[in-house]
């Protein structure tokens, strides 16, 4: 039983238990001997190893995505932790149902989740919409894949069951933005945008061990994908509405919002617009948030973020359980609209 986890290794630690071996490389040093380098991963984190003896040797013990056993001790490196590692070796009798301990994952259960999106499906009132997302995720397959799939390799809601954690939230925020603006909006088509924007990702994405791209991905893409998806599906339904068929793989093909982010097309309906900015708000939103509390170094600022050009700062955030006003708890409507509503007021 996996008893160390990488959240909770210090400096001068000794190291021996078990990880998901993400990275593998050799190098050669300037006198020319080569040393082992090993990107280490579990729930909780990643974490570099660096073997400095016999480090061929022990390179030919394992592979990339094994679940290595690690040995060694834990030291300071550039601002963060390394191990120094003296051995690292494949184990055996490592079952799939054992990689929640190696793999950043969703803290909600993956069946409460799908079961709160079944009733967001059940609850639309446009019927053939209705038919093409009950028919999609009545794939055994399918539906399974959607239940695991991380929503991105490293960006945002990097871990299992991300992908659907981020569909939730963004069906969540399409809920309050319809229910804000009060009429113009097609709630059942942005909803059906919601669920399906980045369905193509279940297959884009690798995710039963390391995350990584499929060759698929790479050459085709998840909103190509995702879009071959749902014409697969709308063909199987007896008089789909054109105009709807269009207008939702227009949200599909949109979603990133511009053509230099990989979108084909630019939103232009008032659905895709909703759609592309509750995207890039959930998505901006979970990744600092993700940033702040994974940042292991201290101090009221991050270190400098590539991905946002910026360090971000983390000082003056209420305690844990307390709201701005110092009262309730989250989800709690005392004082206020509660969280998701108050933070739906500042953006818009």
């Amino acid at each position: 039983m996996k008893k160390t986890f990488i959240k909770d290794i210090k400096e001068r630690d000794q190291v021996s238990d078990t990880f998901l071996a993400a990275k593998k490389d050799v190098g050669v040093s300037r006198t020319g001997k080569p040393y082992l380098i090993v990107r280490i991963m579990d729930s909780t984190g990643e974490m570099e190893v660096r073997v400095w003896e016999e480090a061929e040797a022990i390179a030919r013990k394992f592979d990339k995505d094994d679940i290595v056993l690690v040995k060694g001790y834990a030291v300071a490196y550039q601002g963060g932790l390394q191990v120094n590692a003296t051995d690292v070796a494949a184990v055996s009798g490592e079952g799939e149902g054992s990689l929640r301990d190696y793999l950043p994952a969703s803290v909600r259960p993956p069946g409460e989740m799908m079961a709160e999106l079944d009733g967001v499906i059940a609850g639309m009132k446009d019927a053939y919409l209705k038919r093409l997302l009950t028919g999609i995720f009545s794939d055994a397959d399918l539906r399974e894949r959607f239940i695991t799939a991380p929503a991105a390799k490293s960006m945002h809601h990097p871990y299992l069951g991300g992908l659907l954690e981020h569909v939730l939230s963004i069906c969540s925020l399409a809920s309050l933005v319809t229910a804000h603006y009060k009429k113009g909006i097609n709630k059942d088509l942005l909803t059906a945008g919601a669920i399906l924007h980045d369905i193509g990702k279940i297959y884009e994405l690798t995710y039963r061990r390391s995350f990584d791209y499929t060759d698929e991905g790479k050459l085709l893409g998840h909103i190509t994908i995702g879009v071959g998806l749902i014409d697969r599906n709308i063909e199987a339904i007896p008089d789909f509405p054109e105009e709807t068929a269009m207008l939702l793989k227009h949200m599909i093909l949109s979603h990133h919002g511009h053509l230099e982010f990989g979108s084909p097309k630019r939103p232009k309906t008032l659905e895709a617009f909703i759609l592309y900015y509750l995207d890039d708000l959930d998505a901006k939103v979970n990744a600092v948030s993700s940033l702040i509390e994974n940042d292991r170094e201290g101090g009221d600022w991050t270190p400098y973020l590539r991905l946002f050009e910026r360090a971000v700062y983390k000082g003056g955030r209420p305690a844990p359980g307390d709201t701005a006003a110092g009262k309730g708890g989250p989800g709690s409507s005392a004082g206020g609209d509660g969280p998701e509503l108050e933070l739906f007021k500042k953006i818009f």
